[in-house]
């Protein structure tokens, strides 16, 4: 990304995690078209129940947003989450992944009751610093691993949804959000523990999926 605001100083200072996602064996995996079925089956089950309470937490932020902008801006964003759980779902009936079934991780639960609580208790600029990272994080690895995508096999539609220039936009709105909602007192060390939180529970996430428990 660029750009000099709130978001894009944040995500510079928290290039270890990204990288550290990038590399990690869960996602090589995702590029070469060689990670195991389960442990990608396993991953698509958790990841539609944190996509729910993704989308919960969006609909908070529509809740709490304090003009019509921002109402709009968090219901686009809330559409786009509706689009990613029709992926699942089609990963689901490809591979018999029985979604209404879904026991969540310790990994998964860590997040989403991270992601639920700041969006319930928190103002708009900590919700959307609680969010940002998985939208970013999503669109960085879908746009570094796109030049591969041929050779990802089953995988490559999970790439090309993330390296999709309209994904990308997504997560620019987001972004601008945090930008819009993070003046000079907002911008406080709860916020970047809040986004450096968010991006540790993402690496955490591919860690579980990685290891299947």
């Amino acid at each position: 990304m660029t750009g000099s605001g709130l978001a894009a100083r944040l995500w510079a200072e928290n290039a270890d995690l990204a990288g550290a996602a990038l590399s990690h064996p869960f996602v090589t995996g995702l590029a070469a078209g060689t990670l195991p079925r389960e442990r990608f089956a396993g991953y698509v089950a958790q990841d539609a129940f944190f996509l729910e309470a993704f989308a919960r937490a969006y609909a908070l932020g529509a809740a709490h947003s304090t003009d019509r902008s921002g109402l709009d801006a968090f219901a686009d964003l809330l559409a786009g989450v509706r689009e990613e759980l029709r992926l699942h779902g089609s990963y689901a009936a490809q591979w018999g992944i029985d979604l209404a079934q879904v026991q969540p991780l310790p990994a998964t639960l860590a997040y989403t009751d991270f992601l639920l609580a700041t969006a319930s208790l928190g103002g708009t600029a900590l919700t959307c610093a609680a969010m940002v990272p998985c939208m970013r994080l999503y669109a960085h690895l879908g746009q570094s691993l796109a030049a591969g995508a041929d050779g990802a096999g089953d995988y490559a539609e999970w790439i090309t949804t993330y390296a999709d220039p309209a994904f990308e936009v997504l997560a620019g709105t987001l972004e601008s959000l945090l930008d819009a909602a993070a003046g000079p007192a907002v911008d406080t060390p709860a916020l970047r523990r809040a986004y450096r939180r968010a991006m540790q529970l993402e690496v955490g996430f591919f860690d579980a999926a990685w290891a299947g428990a």
